[in-house]
């Protein structure tokens, strides 16, 4: 595997007919690096992705490995794997020809490509289907054999485009531990687009979460779990209740504010200063029902929509003042019930407003359905 310290990423950019899909990415990945690439259809995670592995060419910026420029490579001499989202084996080759095609191109020693492929198909674990076509595979038989053909010819860089994206939810979680397996046990570099948070969380050492072409944060699994940088991440990474407001008073990183005619304690992100509108997000989980009310951000509310999930019930409520909300708690609730909720501050976050439209389309998509 060809070692290397960093791989740099300096003010990428792509333009498709004077349209920005990507504009000026920067991004340090150190050798052995998990990164996901993170966020809705048409965000650049995906552009950001071709650019790196040289199907697209850049309309601005570089790419480094260590000192050597790469975007100005094509593709065969990068040196790096990938993983497409349509496994792209060929249909009449076998798991082992398949595994094995990159290395013969290479034109390596046949008893090198020989001990690579085994090795190949044993850390995928197919040692039972090595004679099969592709055609003859599960989904997930057939993801298996596109990673071991992306990893067997020891790529300083692992490139996966959606790799999960067609494969039943059994099998998503199945790969899942698979992929981090192989990435731990090879010492893998790899970079991974997807627009499934929760398989981002899973997978990834740190998560870049792309909107409209521009980079919205980087950070750790929990950096971006616990405080998204705007409420647009926020969004993104499940916050599911997303509130118009504005300050009533801010005190250092404490904000009071009105919403829907509620009272809200919580903790400001960003600048937000007093009569500022915001935008209010809270987890669906960290609104308890209380039956005592509680006494900080309580909230009385009915029950409109229960489904059950197992251990916990999400539920869809709307306040007395006529604010939805979406919840989940393992308490027995039914539609109809009327209930006291509680938010602890800690957890309601106070962004800066901006791009608010969603939001009022939201609310007025919740309306129509009252």
């Amino acid at each position: 595997m060809s070692a290397f310290s960093h791989l740099l990423l300096d003010g990428v950019s792509r333009r498709f007919g004077g349209q920005d899909a990507l504009t000026d990415l920067d991004l340090t990945i150190g050798t052995g690096e998990f990164i996901a690439l993170l966020g809705p259809s048409g965000c650049g995670k995906s552009t950001a992705l071709n650019c790196l592995a040289g199907l697209l060419p850049l309309t601005r910026g570089s790419i480094w490995q260590d000192e050597r420029r790469i975007d100005t490579l094509p593709p065969e001499r990068r040196g790096f794997g990938m993983v497409f989202q349509s496994y792209a084996l060929f249909p009449h080759l076998t798991v082992r020809a398949n595994i094995a095609f990159g290395l013969r191109m290479r034109r390596l020693p046949k008893e090198e490509i020989r001990r690579r492929t085994a090795e190949a198909v044993r850390l995928v674990r197919l040692e039972d289907h090595v004679d099969k076509l592709p055609g003859q595979l599960s989904g997930g038989q057939q993801q298996r054999v596109a990673i071991a053909r992306a990893v067997v010819f020891e790529p300083s860089l692992v490139l996966m485009d959606e790799p999960l994206s067609n494969l039943d939810a059994k099998l998503r979680l199945e790969m899942r531990t698979e992929i981090r397996r192989l990435h731990q046990s090879l010492g893998l570099t790899t970079v991974y687009v997807t627009h499934d948070q929760e398989e981002a969380l899973s997978l990834a050492d740190r998560l870049v979460v792309l909107r409209e072409g521009r980079v919205q944060q980087i950070g750790s699994p929990r950096e971006l779990h616990t405080r998204p940088a705007n409420w647009h991440v926020a969004d993104f990474m499940g916050y599911r209740n997303l509130w118009r407001g504005r300050v009533q008073r801010r005190d250092g990183s404490r904000a009071t504010v009105e919403s829907s005619g509620q009272r809200l304690h919580g903790e400001a992100v960003g600048d937000s200063a007093d009569g500022a509108d915001v935008v209010v997000a809270v987890r669906p989980e960290d609104i308890r029902v209380d039956g005592a009310g509680g006494t900080t951000n309580a909230l009385s509310a009915t029950i409109e929509v229960v489904e059950y999930q197992g251990r916990e019930l999400a539920a869809e409520a709307r306040t007395d003042t006529g604010q939805s909300l979406h919840l989940r708690t393992e308490q027995r609730i039914a539609p109809g019930d009327q209930v006291k909720l509680a938010i602890d501050p800690r957890r309601l976050l106070v962004y800066p407003a901006g791009g608010t439209a969603d939001i009022d389309r939201r609310a007025d998509a919740s309306a129509a359905t009252r």
